[in-house]
């Protein structure tokens, strides 16, 4: 039985198998969509379509909305036309549980998915008669915290970005010149209200969102491309607001083991596909059950009732909270940390990393002995208790296919949030027990050791993509930092930790740098070193 619209209506062969089908009428669905669109989604990855998707299906399942969602692409459009349109715009959503029982349904509700292809005009003219739709309540977003950037590290304007400023609203480049070309189009419709949703895991996501909309805007109405009450329609709450959210999912890659179990169930026609910018995609998405979804309550133009799809509403404060809670302490800089000794000592799973007596010993102690006094409790989430669900429960979860070089990606752009806030919070809060974090400096050293690509057995390995990568092992380099060296690293490192962008804080003011350097002067000298150090460190 191939995976399409058509054949669900075959509800006996998919209840044989223990699939849950869309409990309303897809076509009524697409239909409303069209005519009255609420909810445009930027980004048609694995988390939209496993989470976000899923909380407008279960309103839909309950009669509280007739609306789905609209798929938007700003990249890689392969995914819609490989694993979006042969398919009906369907997915299968697995839900991966601890006890190694599998649980199916399929997401019925995306009612378009188009590509924001500009060599296409067809599908520009129909995005922009969505944003025009005063029906529109919501575009969310998920398109990772590189999406929102329009400047590198050192502040310069990208290319991308300078060509959007400078060519104005009709062929933008970014996501964020899109997103800002939308807004346009609303504002000249009528100066329709609108909430502008991050859902990326990114601190203080809906201000990221709103600087790089404001700072386009700004180069347009400069140029002359948009007039000045333009600008205040976007800075104006009541007429589009940009809301903080936090949320929290793993969502690995396609499991080629789950697409062999689904191909035995019966269903014939699925498949899964490598794009060609290196991303795997497939018509199903392998997911753990645990989920959160903390979003500031603002929506000017009014929302669906996500409550009731499993979000938790509330204000700006506790999100703040509840975000510093889950990237700060008590899932991130976890992630982090395996997924950077991972690599060096040869693991491909995030589930057998925590088997290994060590690791699970290193992400126990940091989250529990240096994260976790520094949270302020959010109350809608008990800190201890999220602790607790992440590390006995969501990492040890054998049948969950997450790796140590997926989460490894982008190292650098993460390490401001998930360490140096909280060592910020030491510095400001407790300075007299800075002294006292071991295992922090251990996994910054340990990035450091990552990027040389030589792992603890003395063979190199490919590093996970990462724009800063190259500009750390060019710093480290010219210090003349490699594996195997016989001098002290002692001195060496000064510059490469003062990077405030990367670390969140200068690292040499905080007295962690001789630790950073002793770690990683041990981790360097000679095969077995790092699992020696790590060894060591945690037993302190």
């Amino acid at each position: 039985m191939d995976l399409s619209k058509a054949n669900l209506k075959n509800t006996e062969f998919w209840d044989c198998i223990n699939v849950v089908l869309p409990q309303y009428d897809i076509d009524s669905c697409i239909a409303a969509t069209t005519a009255n669109p609420t909810w445009l989604h930027v980004g048609g990855g694995n988390i939209f379509r496993a989470f976000i998707a899923r909380i407008n299906q279960r309103l839909l399942n309950q009669g509280l909305t007739d609306t789905g969602i609209i798929a938007c692409g700003t990249m890689d459009y392969e995914n819609f036309e490989r694993v979006y349109k042969p398919f009906d715009n369907l997915s299968i959503i697995c839900d991966l549980r601890p006890d190694g029982n599998t649980g199916y349904e399929i997401i019925g509700n995306i009612t378009e998915a188009i590509a924001a292809d500009y060599s296409m005009p067809e599908k520009i003219d129909r995005l922009n008669e969505i944003a025009r739709n005063p029906s529109l309540q919501m575009i969310s977003f998920t398109i990772t915290e590189k999406g929102y950037a329009l400047r590198d590290a050192d502040g310069k304007l990208y290319d991308a970005a300078a060509k959007d400023m400078e060519n104005g609203p009709s062929h933008p480049v970014t996501c964020m010149g899109f997103i800002a070309s939308l807004l346009l189009e609303r504002f000249r419709a009528g100066k329709y209200p609108l909430a502008l949703v991050s859902m990326d895991n990114c601190s203080h996501n809906g201000d990221k969102l709103k600087s790089s909309v404001t700072e386009i805007v700004d180069a347009w109405i400069d140029k002359g491309f948009a007039d000045a009450d333009f600008r205040d329609y976007i800075n104006d709450p009541n007429k589009i607001a940009y809301p903080w959210s936090m949320i929290d999912k793993i969502t690995p890659r396609p499991s080629d083991e789950i697409l062999n179990k689904l191909i035995n169930l019966g269903i014939d026609n699925l498949n899964s596909v490598k794009t060609t910018n290196g991303v795997f995609v497939a018509p199903f998405v392998n997911a753990e059950v645990p989920e959160y979804l903390v979003v500031e309550d603002l929506f000017p133009n009014g929302r669906p009732d996500l409550a009731k799809g499993g979000v938790i509403l509330t204000d700006r404060e506790t999100v703040d909270k509840a975000e510093r809670m889950k990237v700060t302490a008590c899932l991130n800089p976890l992630h982090t940390a395996l997924a950077l000794f991972g690599c060096l000592l040869g693991f491909t799973k995030i589930s057998e990393e925590m088997n290994d007596e060590d690791l699970k010993t290193l992400v126990t102690k940091m989250g529990y002995n240096e994260c976790l006094p520094v949270v302020c409790d959010p109350v809608i989430l008990n800190p201890e208790k999220f602790l607790k669900e992440v590390l006995e429960e969501r990492f040890p979860n054998p049948f969950l296919p997450d790796t140590p070089q997926r989460i490894a990606t982008d190292t650098s752009q993460k390490l401001p949030i998930r360490f140096g806030i909280t060592i910020n919070s030491y510095m400001n809060d407790a300075p007299e027990k800075l002294p006292e974090l071991k295992l922090i400096p251990l996994v910054i050293a340990g990035w450091l050791r990552y990027l040389l690509g030589i792992d603890d057995s003395g063979k190199a390995f490919e590093i996970s993509s990462d724009p800063m990568a190259d500009f750390f092992r060019n710093e480290l380099k010219a210090e003349g930092i490699c594996f195997g060296m016989k001098e002290s690293v002692a001195g060496k490192l000064t510059k490469i930790l003062s990077n405030e962008t990367v670390f969140g804080i200068d690292l040499n003011k905080t007295g962690l740098t001789p630790a950073i350097e002793r770690y990683l002067d041990s981790m360097i000298k000679a095969e077995g070193n790092v699992r020696k150090t790590l060894h060591a460190a945690i037993a302190d």
